[in-house]
C-alpha cells in the first residue's frame, strides 16, 4: 500500500508541476514573445488566463461549502438524536 501511495503522490506532484509551468509559461513569459512565433499556438488566449483560475476557484469554494454544510447537517441530525 505504501508503493501506491507514493505513486499516487509523484503522479498528483508530477500534474501540479506542469500545470503550474505551463500557467507561468503562458502568463508571464508569453506576452513578451512576437504574436507571430509558432509557440502561441499551444496556448489559449491570455483572456483565458483569468477566466479559468476564477471558474476553478468558484467551483472549489462551492464545492467545499456544499461539503461543510453537508456534515453540519449530519452532525445536527446526529445530535437531536441522542
Amino acid at each position: 500500500m505504501e508503493l501506491a501511495d507514493r505513486a499516487v503522490g509523484l503522479l498528483l506532484s508530477l500534474i501540479s508541476l506542469s500545470i503550474f509551468t505551463y500557467f507561468t509559461f503562458w502568463v508571464i513569459i508569453l506576452p513578451f514573445v512576437d504574436n507571430g512565433h509558432f509557440v502561441h499556438q499551444y496556448f489559449l488566449p491570455l483572456e483565458y488566463a483569468i477566466i479559468i483560475p476564477v471558474f476553478a476557484g468558484v467551483a472549489l469554494l462551492s464545492l467545499l461549502s456544499l461539503f461543510v454544510g453537508s456534515v453540519m447537517l449530519k452532525s445536527r441530525k446526529k445530535n437531536k438524536k441522542a
